[in-house]
């Protein structure tokens, strides 16, 4: 009973709950029914509006078209705030432009005031309503700007009508109200522009004109007229001298109309007079005393990032080439903001490629966001900063050390008595009298002295523009080698700034850099970015500089002023090494020691291939070798960095016994060394005497690299098959290694030719006409490491150029071919460099740039670049031929033989071992040291048996014998007979035994360097004995 009365009640509010439910959602209904009424009711009436006003404003425009320059400013008012009132951008754009139109022609009626749109400006009812009217048409004229192309005919006369409007009411010079006794109006009506202006800036005025000039400036040809440019460059200005020159205003001109890409380039094309109001207003000194204040400065690029700061520092530079004397006063401002501009772009330069870098064309590799559509303009903004480095900026900016006269000298210098070598000793002595002739006349030598006070305000001004110089080397990556040429231009520059390094510090030169290394100042940075500069421009300078010109013209430097130099360098970059700073050295230290570095090895190389310092000038007395071999076992960071990066500051006999000991390293490694629990795996050959070249190639090729270098035991046979008598303990395998290299390198084999003149070795470009030509040649390569991992000496006189591939110098960012031209074909180098130097046209001469070469009686023409044949050389491309030319004779040519060889020399040689040595001393290595013989020291390393002594009768009248009866030619023979070479003196040995009897020839036994000596009772004996032996060409008889 009472369930039943709960649940009836439960289902009387159920239906009351549901009844409110649908009575709230009906009136719901009836609500949105009236809001979509009233919605479509306001739609149509509103729509009718527009339509009545469209209409309106097209019978006003279009009755009497050609009395509309006489309508009254009240109606053009009237129908303008109609227009305004139901204004779209897409629907009204061509009344908008009638609007204008009809606004300009009333500004165009002569003496009818009533009719001037200006006018309404002085109406006391309608000037709030006037003013804020045309405030709204010139920002919509601004709208309109930003979406226009002025490439496109049809928007170039919207943009030249819009840019018309702004220019009209944005000052009053134009206002014929203003004429006569109007002019009292003046300063109200100035006030009313004013007004204007300030509301078009604070609605972004300077962001359109950005965008206006960009779309029409930033393509390979200017899209905008003069008119148009003149007038956008005019508006820009106004505000700023309006608010004379307040610091916003300077901001956002620097901002949005400075960093427009070559902004200033066109206004010189365009329209000069800009750039005449630009002096006038003195923008230039105020841009950079803005930019100089720090904060100011990075505010401005961060506004624009990477690439606009670039198009900013370019209109800058572009400006300061035409401002001399406002450069001259504010150096040290426009330096400073470079520098921060700069460093703010280097920020965000990157060596490599990485999903977070972009390509630009002169930065590199870029961080930030680049603006691709800027890429056009690169060209035009390259040609800006070219004014940086270009001579009337260099003469400005360094005119402190320009200025200063290097000492002149009358007296004629003094010849240095250094010992030279004798084969070397008449061309190195008249090389240094024309040398100190020629330049002591001219000038002292600059050495470091010391004197000038490095925190003198003139060193501090030359500090910075290095590192304005400096900074900029390192930021635009792309067209480093174009701002190192231009800084390389003057010939003067590099010797002076020079003197002004030796100048420094109490002592001067390298103890002052030496302590900047060690403090991490302001000041001390500065001052090793003036060495770093310096250094950078004189590798560069000397790298693009001949032979010539280095050493007879001596352009630039004196070669005593490099051979100071080069030891300034020297003990710079030993000192950074062996004080443990390169160690630890990261970014601008590191930067340094590489420049510094790079700097010395061009010097190195150059000396090198043609000497221009004294004997034992690259050696370091203060560094022992044993020192540093104790370091080398101990693996001290500083001893392989010194062998890595300047191994020429140890001696060449040291270096070659470290090579050794590299050598018999591996050896133990590999086990290729006998010891006392194991014997060395080896390799047994045979080869018939008549077939000697093909059947070592056969049977060698196919070894392993091991086996390679390994041991290899020969047995000889004759063509009947027989064995030839004697036992190999290296002295037979010696013997066919001679024999099968004489044979390879035989020019008449044409796998290898021989240069013009000194009759060296190089691989021949024809020699692919022998089958397996590369495997040829790799199997030359092993053959060759073979002899020098073994310290067999052979007599394969190599070409300089083929050398330097060989220690892989052809890779490196300073090798030249140009310079290593003469050691292929002096005669066709002259030819060569006489096109550089040649005055007239050298197009008249008819080349192109190919290669015309007589192949086995054809003539076969190679293109130096694809399509090179049809391509004219001009004094433009000339430097371009000669060098294309070098590197195709001399890479190009032989490439794929030259590989193959270095490959197989590889195989058996490390390429670090041979990387401590010159290209002269891998010559050495290969084929032997052409020095007189030592003797004493070969004394020091003899080990005498049999009953022999150091004091027996017969080894002291060997000595003797030796020393003063034989020449040094007999001196050589001796040793290559008895199978001394300087390798086996090298490691340690040196054998004379007594043999019996004592009327017979001295015998050898080369596998041992093993001399069997009879007990001979006289001394002419021996000496006829010997001498006998060695011209017989006997070998001392073989046992």
């Amino acid at each position: 009973m009472f369930s039943a009365s709960q649940s009836s009640k439960a289902q009387f509010l159920d239906k009351a709950r549901q009844a409110r439910e649908e009575r709230r959602e009906l009136k719901e209904r009836e609500r949105a029914a009236v809001q979509v009424q009233a919605l479509i009711r306001r739609f149509l009436c509103r729509s009718r509006l527009q339509k009545e006003i469209r209409r309106e404003v097209e019978d006003f425009f279009g009755a009497n078209e050609s009395s509309s320059s006489k309508r009254s400013a009240l109606s053009v008012f009237r129908i303008a705030r109609k227009l305004l009132f139901v204004f779209n951008h897409k629907e009204d754009k061509e009344r908008f432009e009638k609007l204008c139109r009809c606004i300009l022609n009333s500004m165009d009626v002569e003496n009818e005031p009533k009719v001037w749109y200006v006018s309404l400006a002085l109406s006391k009812d309608l000037t709030l309503l006037w003013i804020k009217q045309i405030k709204d048409i010139l920002w919509f004229c601004c709208e309109f700007l930003k979406q226009l192309k002025p490439d496109i005919l049809q928007d170039s006369r919207l943009v030249n009508l819009h840019l018309t409007m702004l220019v009209t009411f944005t000052d009053t010079s134009t206002w014929k109200i203003l004429r006569g006794k109007g002019e009292t109006l003046r300063p109200a009506m100035n006030h009313i522009c004013a007004n204007i202006m300030g509301h078009l800036n604070q609605k972004g005025f300077y962001s359109v004109l950005q965008i206006l000039l960009t779309n029409g400036l930033a393509r390979s040809r200017p899209s905008l007229s003069k008119g148009s440019l003149t007038a956008i460059f005019s508006l820009a200005l106004r505000p700023v001298v309006a608010a004379q020159f307040s610091d916003n205003l300077l901001r956002s001109f620097l901002i949005h109309i400075m960093s427009v890409p070559a902004i200033m380039t066109h206004l010189a094309t365009l329209t000069p007079e800009r750039l005449a109001v630009i002096e006038s207003h003195d923008l230039f000194r105020k841009f950079i005393l803005f930019l100089s204040r720090e904060a100011q400065c990075r505010d401005v690029c961060v506004c624009l990032e990477g690439s606009h700061t670039l198009c900013l520092l370019g209109n800058l530079v572009y400006l300061g080439s035409l401002n001399d004397k406002v450069l001259e006063e504010e150096t040290a401002h426009f330096v400073g903001v470079l520098i921060h501009m700069l460093s703010y772009c280097q920020k965000y330069v990157s060596q490599k490629k990485s999903n977070l870098t972009h390509w630009h064309p002169v930065l590199g590799w870029f961080s930030q966001t680049v603006d691709y559509g800027l890429n056009e303009s690169m060209p035009l903004l390259t040609k800006q900063l070219q004014h940086l480095w270009g001579v009337h900026m260099i003469r400005i900016l360094f005119s402190d050390v320009l200025s200063k006269k290097l000492l002149e000298n009358q007296e004629i210098a003094q010849l240095p008595t250094q010992p030279v070598s004798p084969q070397n000793s008449l061309p190195m002595k008249n090389l240094f009298k024309r040398a100190f002739q020629k330049s002591a006349s001219v000038r002292n030598i600059l050495k470091p002295v010391g004197g000038k006070r490095v925190d003198s305000a003139e060193v501090q001004k030359v500090c910075s523009i290095c590192v304005l110089y400096q900074t900029t080397l390192t930021t635009l990556t792309q067209i480093r080698l174009q701002i190192l040429t231009g800084l390389t231009y003057l010939d003067d520059l590099l010797p002076k700034l020079w003197a002004f390094i030796c100048e420094l510090g109490p002592q001067g030169g390298l103890k002052l850099f030496l302590e900047c290394l060690n403090n991490d100042t302001e000041e001390s940075k500065r001052l090793l970015a003036m060495l770093m500069l310096f250094c950078d421009c004189s590798r560069h300078l000397i790298t693009i500089l001949d032979d010539i010109e280095v050493y007879e013209e001596q352009i630039s430097f004196k070669l005593e002023e490099l051979v100071t130099i080069s030891s300034f360098l020297n003990s710079f970059v030993f000192k950074m090494i062996w004080d443990g700073i390169v160690e630890n050295a990261r970014g601008e230290t590191l930067e340094l020691f590489h420049s510094v570095h790079g700097w010395l090895m061009v010097l190195y190389e150059r000396d090198c291939r043609r000497r221009f310092a004294p004997e034992d000038h690259w050696l370091r007395k203060d560094l022992k070798p044993s020192v540093l071999f104790q370091e080398l076992d101990k693996d001290k960071k500083r001893a392989q960095l010194l062998l890595q990066y300047i191994p020429h500051v140890i001696p060449h006999k040291n270096r070659v016994l470290l090579f050794r000991n590299m050598v018999t390293k591996e050896k133990e490694k590999l086990g290729l060394v006998e010891t006392s629990s194991a014997s060395p795996h080896v390799t047994h050959i045979t080869i018939r005497r008549s077939r000697m070249l093909e059947d070592g190639y056969e049977q060698l090729r196919q070894l392993s690299q091991n086996a390679m270098k390994g041991v290899i035991r020969v047995k000889f046979v004759n063509d009947l098959g027989v064995d030839e008598a004697g036992i190999d303990q290296d002295g037979v395998f010696k013997e066919f290694l001679e024999e099968i290299i004489k044979k390879v390198f035989d020019p008449a084999l044409n796998l290898f030719k021989t240069t013009s003149g000194d009759e060296r070795l190089y691989p021949s470009p024809t020699s692919y006409i022998h089958e397996n030509y590369l495997q040829l040649f790799e199997f030359v390569g092993k053959m060759l490491g073979k002899a020098v991992y073994e310290g067999i000496v052979v007599d394969v006189p190599f070409a300089s150029f083929f050398l330097s591939q060989l220690l892989g110098h052809h890779h490196s960012v300073f090798y030249s071919s140009v310079d290593e031209l003469p050691s292929l074909d002096s005669e066709f180098y002259k030819n060569l460099t006489s096109i550089k130097r040649y005055d007239g046209d050298i197009s008249d001469l008819g080349l192109t740039l190919s290669y015309d070469e007589d192949v086995m009686g054809q003539l076969v023409c190679h293109e130096l670049v694809p399509g090179g044949k049809t391509i004219p050389v001009t004094n433009e491309n000339k430097i371009s031929y000669i060098h294309l030319m070098a590197h195709f004779r001399m890479h190009t040519q032989i490439k794929s033989q030259t590989a193959a060889l270095i490959s197989g020399f590889r195989s058996i040689i490390k390429p670090e071992w041979i990387r401590m040595f010159s290209a002269p001393e891998l010559q050495r290595l290969i084929s032997g040291d052409n020095a007189e013989i030592d003797l004493e020291d070969l004394k020091k390393h003899t080990v005498y048996y049999g009953g022999f002594h150091g004091s027996h009768r017969v080894i002291i009248w060997l000595w003797d014998i030796l020393a003063n009866d034989f020449s040094p030619e007999e001196r050589a023979m001796f040793l290559k007979d008895t199978g001394d070479t300087l390798g086996s003196v090298l490691r340690g040995f040196f054998t004379i035994r007594k043999k019996e009897p004592g009327g017979r020839l001295p015998t050898s036994s080369t596998c041992f360097n093993l001399l069997k000596l009879p007990n001979y009772s006289k001394k002419s004996i021996l000496r006829e004995k010997l001498r006998y032996a060695i011209s017989m060409n006997t070998g001392f008889e073989l046992s």
